[in-house]
């Protein structure tokens, strides 16, 4: 392996690591978004955790889809 192929795989392991951590913090935040500082009311919860659920299967979609992608 030369010098070139090193850098570009650690340069690909470093960008996918910081893209999934963006990711999940973008997701995160869009779950638990609310408007005003009042109490979250039940349906107000039970939407945060439909969000957060879809935002797994989202991720574990995105992760198949690359996965299939190399074929």
């Amino acid at each position: 392996m030369n010098m070139n192929q090193l850098v570009n795989m650690f340069v690909r392991l470093f960008m996918r690591k910081i893209m999934n951590r963006g990711i999940d913090a973008s997701i995160n935040y869009a779950s638990r978004r609310r408007d005003g500082d009042e109490k979250p009311t039940p349906e107000d919860r039970q939407q945060a955790r439909d969000a957060k659920q879809t935002g797994k299967k989202a991720k574990k979609m995105a992760k198949l889809a690359r996965r299939l992608g190399r074929f």
